[in-house]
């Protein structure tokens, strides 16, 4: 019974630290979600199962900076969530990937199960 009420809890805690990321964002700075609104617009980049944000082919050098950008500054978050709940980095990832691709709007691009990118 322990066991199951800390599955529950971690699963709580994790659940919220990402609900917490996709609504306040931990990305650094105003230009570089602004800068990834317009990529996204563009079609240049799209969500990620694992919670990262791709490139949709090949990108303009500032575009796939502020992907790498990002993507460091989300792992950093799912790093902290993981080890704050106690759960794994995968676990984190997928339910941070999980519900950006949820969130994405219709007409940007999703990486899917099947390893292509598509539109929403």
């Amino acid at each position: 019974m322990k066991t199951e009420m800390q599955s529950r809890s971690r699963a709580f805690i994790v659940a919220a630290a990402v609900v917490a990321l996709l609504t306040f964002g931990s990305i650094a700075g105003a230009a570089r979600a602004d800068a990834l609104d317009a990529a996204r617009q563009a079609g240049q980049v799209g969500e990620r199962a694992d919670g990262m944000v791709g490139a949709v082919g090949s990108v303009p050098a500032a575009v796939a900076q502020s992907v790498a950008a990002i993507n460091a500054q989300r792992l950093a978050t799912y790093r902290d969530i993981a080890q704050k709940a106690g759960t794994p980095l995968e676990a984190v990832e997928a339910e941070a990937g999980r519900r950006l691709i949820a969130a994405t709007p219709s007409g940007q691009f999703v990486f899917d199960a099947g390893g292509q990118w598509r539109k929403k």
